[in-house]
């Protein structure tokens, strides 16, 4: 049988996050040759030839991601089933009857394949692993080994139902200062497009010198008619070249760790990284994984890389024996309640406890944060918007006075 290739990325047995590439014959032997080797495998992924000549990805043109809602209900459904009795195979069967035709029906249909097929849940689910958190299959994966999958999937649920819940929040509060923004622009294009040119044929037909500030007007509004396609392509163009600058290393962790520093957003993101990582960590712990394979997972979930690089060195503190607390601190990024808090779960012996407790905590923290920074957020545009079009009507107004010879 045809050997394939796969990258892989596993934690070892002393909590280091390790990758790297495989050849195997199918996803399922290189999950098992890491068991082996005493790894906890988070991703297995083929590696394809060609794959970056290819203009789409498979599936550009068909939704195959589940949405956040749809991973919500179906792990409260399994969970639910699991509960009453129903076997795994009967409980996907009974959820494949019940999906309707889209991405939920067709993850369900090739997961209960794969079942059939004798594969566990945990790796019926690795080939969805980017469509799925980055905790989940690593939870499931510990509720199979300690016989408590029905109890892993509920507390799943209740956290994925928590951060959908924020995040709905997020995105909700974000609707009303994006519209303002969007009809502060085409407010000022119509302004510099259709107003100010009108006025054109009484400026030229005087004679007179125009000021300074009305000539950048008047050729910005030139410019805009003219050229206005360049406002659609310059940022369709830019888009892909700063998304590919920021997947590098080096340039992510700048741009990381100058939004933790900028004043509001930086305090929101440390918020959202605080309850992540606290969620992750507590909700793993609380399911029977180890401190250490429980960290490297919780640390490869968060997405300020700033952040992770602070929290990646809590592993060799936990060998130590210095606990999460001490290196947190000593770190400055974490904020100082939830380090306190952390310390207390640990002297207590009730760490994951308290870790959900934190992740609660800064949930609403970050719920206030957002509400504070919108609070300024909208009137800073309506100020700003003010602003340019006063400057634009008091520079036009200027240049009609100055063709008539009038002074203030």
């Amino acid at each position: 049988m045809a050997m394939t290739r796969f990258r892989y990325k596993s934690v070892t047995p002393v909590g280091e996050l390790v990758q790297g590439e495989m050849e195997a014959v199918t996803r399922r032997a290189v999950i098992e040759r890491l068991h082996n080797d005493g790894h906890t495998p988070i991703r297995a992924d083929e590696i394809t030839e060609g794959s970056a000549l290819r203009l789409f990805p498979d599936g550009f043109f068909r939704r195959t991601v589940l949405s956040g809602t749809d991973t919500v209900l179906l792990t409260r459904e399994l969970a639910t089933l699991l509960g009453a009795g129903v076997p795994l195979e009967g409980a996907l069967v009974i959820l494949v009857n019940l999906a309707d035709d889209g991405p939920k029906h067709r993850l369900i249909q090739a997961v209960l394949e794969r079942v059939r097929g004798g594969s566990s849940l945990a790796d019926a689910l690795e080939p969805y692993r980017r469509t799925l958190p980055g905790f989940y299959i690593a939870m499931v994966r510990a509720g199979e080994a300690g016989g408590a999958l029905e109890i892993v999937l509920t507390r799943l649920a209740e956290a994925l139902e928590r951060a959908q819940s924020l995040k709905a929040t997020v995105r909700s509060a974000m609707y009303y200062p994006v519209i303002v923004l969007i009809v502060a622009v085409i407010s000022l294009i119509i302004l510099l497009t259709q107003v100010v040119p009108a006025f054109r044929p009484l400026f030229e037909g005087t004679g007179a010198a125009l000021p300074t500030s009305t000539k950048v007007i008047v050729a910005l509004g030139e410019w805009l008619t003219t050229y206005w396609w360049l406002t659609f392509a310059v940022p369709a163009g830019l888009v892909p070249v700063l998304r590919n600058l920021y997947r590098r290393p080096t340039v992510r962790l700048a741009w990381d760790r100058t939004m933790l520093k900028i004043p509001l957003i930086g305090e929101l993101i440390t918020k959202l990284e605080v309850a992540r990582f606290s969620r992750t960590l507590g909700t793993l712990l609380s399911n029977g994984v180890s401190i250490l394979n429980a960290l490297a997972i919780a640390v490869d979930t968060l997405g300020n890389r700033a952040m992770a690089q602070e929290a990646s060195g809590l592993a060799a503190s936990l060998k130590k024996g210095d606990g999460l607390a001490r290196p947190l601190m000593a770190s400055g990024v974490f904020p100082r309640l939830a380090v306190q808090l952390i310390h207390v779960g640990e002297e207590g012996g009730q760490l994951e406890d308290m870790l959900l407790r934190v992740a609660s905590i800064y949930d609403e923290e970050t719920r206030q944060a957002l509400q504070r920074m919108l609070a300024l957020l909208v009137p800073m545009i309506t100020i700003l918007l003010g602003l340019i079009v006063a400057a634009v009507v008091s520079s036009m107004l200027t240049a009609i006075l100055s063709t008539y010879d009038l002074a203030f």
